[in-house]
């Protein structure tokens, strides 16, 4: 297998599950999407607005709302950004095959203030296909990748994502996991060994397997964490929440844009043609 077509974020990926993205949007777009955070309705959880719903899937870890991509056009510009698209094209968009293409599974935005933490979960023990990593024949086929942008820096205590280098490679389960999920959220903390906290600055970016083993750590400081995470799969997928995306949104859109939310147009008589 030839080695020089892959680089060392590629090296650092497959053996580490992760990579950080510095600077991985400018300050302007960092504005944008601060600035949107702070136009946010007060919602209650499963409260829609437009075509966003707030969803909490971390309980008391945090505030989320979904389909954000629905938000406006700073959101949109993270659909095919140019700090991740390729490396998340290469790595989960079944490149070189039939079925090339890439999905956003899930888009949200994350604020956690004072207390909550999302407790560790995945890991490669399960082989779940839908959060997967695999290489074969020399080429990435992960089944979902993650961006994580963080609008504000997150140091210790800012409630930052925790993760298991490796082990989205691992054929035994962490014995966290003998306990059920419920009964680590409810714990007074998480800290396991062999984690470690990933700290980023305002505009760095975390990329990331689902399959690692990951979670969120208490926050204890003041203020609030703002993230915006969108998860990538293979064009085939389906969104994990049945979001439908609204006309307005896709025809505004590029048509490159318009290939990651909807990869496989809806076929109607007389639209298109015959394959």
């Amino acid at each position: 297998m030839k080695t020089d077509t892959f680089d060392t974020q590629d090296f650092l990926f497959d053996l580490n599950g992760y990579l950080v993205l510095p600077g991985a949007i400018g300050p302007d777009l960092l504005a944008d999407l601060n600035r949107a955070f702070d136009g946010f309705p007060a919602l209650d959880s499963g409260d829609w607005w437009g075509n966003v719903q707030r969803l909490d899937n971390a309980g008391a870890a945090g505030t989320e709302l979904h389909n954000i991509v629905e938000a406006g056009p700073a959101f949109e510009a993270l659909i095919d950004h140019p700090a991740w698209i390729d490396r998340v094209r290469r790595y989960c968009g079944e490149a070189g095959t039939y079925a090339e293409g890439l999905f956003i599974d899930e888009c949200f935005a994350s604020i956690r203030r004072s207390g909550g933490f999302f407790p560790m979960h995945s890991g490669g023990q399960d082989g779940v296909v839908r959060n997967q990593f695999r290489f074969v024949n020399g080429a990435f086929r992960c089944a979902q990748v993650n961006i994580l942008v963080a609008l504000t820096d997150i140091n210790p205590g800012d409630g930052g994502t925790r993760v298991i280098p490796g082990s989205h490679k691992s054929n035994i389960a962490h014995p966290i996991f003998n306990r059920s999920f419920d009964e680590r959220r409810d714990a007074e903390d998480e800290i396991i060994e062999g984690s470690i906290e990933v700290t980023l600055k305002a505009g760095d970016a975390l990329l990331f397997v689902d399959a690692i083993a990951h979670g969120a750590t208490r926050r204890i400081n003041p203020g609030d964490r703002r993230v915006v995470i969108y998860r990538y799969g293979p064009g085939w997928g389906s969104t994990r929440y049945g979001f439908r995306y609204s006309p307005e949104l896709l025809d505004r859109l590029t048509p490159a844009r318009r290939r990651i939310l909807e990869p496989v147009p809806v076929r109607r008589p007389g639209r298109y043609p015959a394959v």
